[in-house]
């Protein structure tokens, strides 16, 4: 019974802790602050990566903010086989990958599960990363100052694998900027990376989508639509 009351009483102070946390409205209005962030900082920028779905909406605003053209780096989490949740990894559509090697020593994970997966989530990151560029490749990022943007951090698992891919590239710089995460990810990525923005890093985190009122799935209709927008911009300024 006291076990009970204490697990209440620790929820009801959690609860608390996250309503009196200022929550962003929508993931839009997230990428709009991110932008102004970065605008502020006299961040540079040669372009914007986003990791899709999520980090598309923010990815939109933060481009346009900075005026440059955005791009997708996709990557597919690596699932515990018992808590799909959690990942234990993350690969990209290039077969990059980053395991969680703390947690990897924690579970008894079949390697053959592990090796298939990976295969798996792989092509699954290539189909996907295929369609968000109309079947057309990835930038050179040599010598160029590359921004990765997501709707949040929390293992840190996918921003990992899309930054270890972005660093293969050589470029100039490769700033991150997020507007939440935990405070033991975004300090585990700061060796990773030139910079890191991010806006929120709560005491308490649980999950991205409880620092936002709407968090809706993004759909890849919708994603797409970001990425067409950026298209058909350029479509205009060729002809004109």
């Amino acid at each position: 019974m006291i076990e009970k009351h204490i697990s209440y009483v620790i929820e009801e102070l959690l609860n608390i802790m996250n309503r009196r946390t200022p929550r962003f409205k929508t993931r839009t209005s997230a990428g709009r602050e991110l932008g102004e962030a970065l605008c502020e900082a006299d961040i540079d920028a040669d372009s914007v990566f986003a990791i899709p779905r999520g980090g598309l909406p923010l990815g939109r605003c933060v481009a346009d903010a900075l005026a440059v053209p955005l791009d997708v780096i996709v990557a597919q989490k690596i699932s515990d086989p018992n808590n799909p949740e959690f990942a234990i990894g993350a690969v990209t559509a290039d077969g990059n990958v980053w395991f969680n090697e703390r947690a990897l020593d924690q579970r008894d994970i079949d390697q053959a599960y592990i090796d298939r997966t990976q295969a798996m989530e792989a092509e699954n990151a290539r189909i996907k990363a295929e369609r968000y560029r109309n079947g057309g490749n990835r930038p050179d990022l040599r010598n160029k100052a590359v921004v990765i943007v997501d709707d949040g951090i929390a293992t840190g698992a996918t921003a990992r694998a899309c930054i270890k891919a972005v660093q293969d590239d050589n470029p100039k710089q490769i700033v991150l900027a997020v507007p939440v995460g935990s405070r033991r990810a975004i300090d585990e990525l700061s060796a990773d990376v030139s910079d890191i923005l991010c806006l929120k890093t709560p005491a308490q985190f649980r999950a991205v989508g409880q620092h936002y009122e709407q968090f809706n799935q993004v759909s890849d209709e919708e994603a797409l639509s970001y990425l067409g927008w950026l298209s058909k911009e350029h479509s205009r300024s060729s002809i004109g």
